[in-house]
């Protein structure tokens, strides 16, 4: 008999509102330890300013947040022991992918030299042990994604929120920084909050799914369960039919599937 998975981080009844529109409803969920959470959502359903108030950039207007049995709803960012990867990365231009890397402990005290084999051993981690020299103007988009995790990760959080990290990435680079993130994730062990808008995106690499509507949760279940039951005619149409119709763009183009023989 498998053991109930321990909850990592519960939000309950959290809401925004800005001048006066309801940007988050009532929203509540729980993300067990070591578990890869998507947040899915089409621009605008609140999925954004849900990652600011659990990273603790933002305050709710009513709710709670607790990780670790902790209330952490008024804490400050530093003391949450989480990390952020924005969609642009953040890096600095005038520091190496080492310095970026490395910079990040400069504020928690870490000695010059322990520092230096920390960060080191996050880019060998994230596979970019041969271009700590180099400045991010000279990495691709997936390797500055890359040097973007490795400093987060150096500073070992709890949960690591990523906020649509891959939407400025090409196909190719998409489906590698699958691979890589997955792998990271099993390699380090630690939770994750995924925020995407690609529907794709979130069946591949995740094992729950939280479908966000206009500030509300529409369903959070398993990929499997979402296609098997999806809860209403929003989740039918916004994931199940746009999978359906990528499927079906691809089909013609494979022999003995209909497609081309």
């Amino acid at each position: 008999m498998d053991l109930p998975i321990k909850k990592k981080l519960e939000a309950s009844n959290l809401s925004k509102n800005y001048k006066k529109a309801e940007v988050l409803k009532q929203v509540s969920f729980d993300v067990g330890d070591r578990e890869f959470l998507s947040i899915l959502g089409p621009s605008g359903c609140g999925k954004t300013t849900l990652l600011r108030i659990l990273i603790g950039l933002l305050e709710p207007d009513s709710g709670t947040l607790v990780k670790d049995g902790v209330d952490i709803t008024e804490a400050p960012p530093h003391q949450r022991k989480m990390g952020i990867v924005f969609q642009n990365y953040a890096l600095y231009e005038h520091m190496t992918a080492l310095r970026n890397v490395e910079y990040a402990l400069q504020f928690h005290k870490v000695p010059k030299g322990e520092a230096r084999e920390k960060a080191q051993q996050m880019l060998e981690l994230v596979g970019l042990k041969e271009h700590g020299s180099k400045f991010p103007r000279n990495l691709s988009g997936g390797q500055q994604q890359r040097v973007a995790i490795a400093r987060t990760l150096v500073l070992n959080p709890d949960i690591v929120l990523l906020d649509e990290p891959m939407s400025a990435l090409d196909v190719a680079a998409r489906l590698s920084m699958r691979r890589e993130l997955k792998r990271i994730q099993q390699t380090v062990g630690t939770t994750i909050i995924y925020v995407t808008h690609d529907q794709e995106e979130a069946f591949a690499l995740s094992d729950r799914i939280m479908i966000m509507d206009s500030g509300s949760i529409s369903q959070i279940d398993t990929p499997e369960n979402i296609i098997r039951n999806p809860a209403n005619d929003y989740v039918q149409t916004f994931v199940l039919d746009n999978l359906q119709a990528k499927i079906e763009s691809l089909m013609r183009f494979i022999p003995g599937k209909g497609g081309v023989t």
